[in-house]
């Protein structure tokens, strides 16, 4: 019994969802417009429920390039309409459309002129008569047996506004680098690490240049620590590298390797990279050519970091 009941519920909510398929049409079009021409900031609105939803869908549209915030019907009334104004636009969500607390919100927004949506179950209602512009969500039954608490009502209208802000987003050209910038702590900011914020740079790169001996080589990959030398010109050009490896394999081929110099020991080129490239890229790219370090140059070649392996498992990509 236990099963059926949950496996009722997600039908009833999947309905609920399926149901919106054919419900976007011009007015939600419409929607999208008003939203895209806000001057100010996106207020989501909504009683009990419909009011935890609004406040996800007002974070939704924040984190998706569109200025929002959550606003208590209730405290607006009692003095937060303050928060508002006539360069905002207002989405107003109830079920039934005759919550009063809304209806009394709505009231007051068309007094000042403020823009208004509507989203509810019930296009006669007093909130979709009074709104700008409505849209429905058609939702007719509950996935609760006694029709009552609100489940599929509240699934409906999430997938509806997360439906304009994926929308608004896409139409506003929304794109990985925005995605970034408002997104810099958690995994999802890891992801989007660029290069250049992790490199080591200035005096933590390890510079020789052809002429330098090899004991100074050593010295200065020692000193730096990252398994590599980079050599430049006067210009600061990448005309090669010397790793750790390279080391190794002069040692065993030269009696007296401490004689030559970076320019002769090096290989040249090294595997690049541009500053602003991802940090997930940089972490694909070693681990393709499985190797620790990648020379971070700009688009004269000249060098401007080195990025270790343990840079990466430093900000926890792995």
């Amino acid at each position: 019994m236990t099963l059926d009941i949950a496996r009722q519920v997600l039908v009833v909510e999947a309905d609920a969802i399926r149901g919106l398929v054919s419900k976007i049409g011009e007015d939600f079009e419409k929607a999208v417009g008003m939203v895209l021409a806000c001057e100010g900031r996106v207020v989501w609105s909504g009683m009990g429920k419909s009011g935890i939803i609004c406040r996800k869908l007002a974070a939704t549209m924040a984190s998706t390039g569109t200025p929002a915030l959550f606003l208590h019907p209730a405290e607006a009334i009692h003095g937060d309409l303050g928060m508002v104004t006539t360069d905002d636009l207002v989405i107003c969500v109830s079920h039934s459309g005759e919550t009063e607390e809304m209806l009394r919100l709505a009231e007051v927004l068309k007094r000042l002129g403020i823009s208004m949506i509507a989203i509810t179950s019930n296009p006669d209602s007093n909130l979709a008569q009074v709104a700008d512009l409505h849209l429905d969500l058609g939702v007719r039954r509950e996935a609760c047996p006694l029709n009552l608490a609100p489940t599929a009502s509240t699934t409906a209208t999430l997938a509806m506004g997360d439906a304009l802000a994926v929308s608004v987003s896409v139409h506003k050209g929304f794109g990985e680098e925005d995605f970034a910038r408002l997104h810099p702590g958690g995994k999802l900011g890891k992801r989007f690490l660029r290069v250049e914020e992790l490199m080591h740079a200035g005096d933590q790169i390890p510079r020789v240049e052809t002429g330098t001996p090899m004991k100074d080589v050593i010295y200065e990959m020692s000193r730096k620590g990252l398994g590599v030398a980079t050599v430049q010109d006067e210009d600061g050009h990448l005309l090669g590298v010397i790793t750790d490896g390279d080391l190794r394999r002069l040692m065993e081929r030269e009696a007296n390797p401490l004689v030559k110099t970076a320019g002769e020991v090096m290989h040249t080129g090294g595997v690049t990279i541009a500053p602003d490239e991802l940090a997930t890229v940089a972490l694909r790219t070693l681990e393709e050519r499985r190797i620790t370090s990648l020379m971070v140059i700009d688009t004269g070649g000249r060098v401007q970091g080195v990025l270790h392996l343990h840079d990466l498992w430093g900000v926890g990509l792995f």
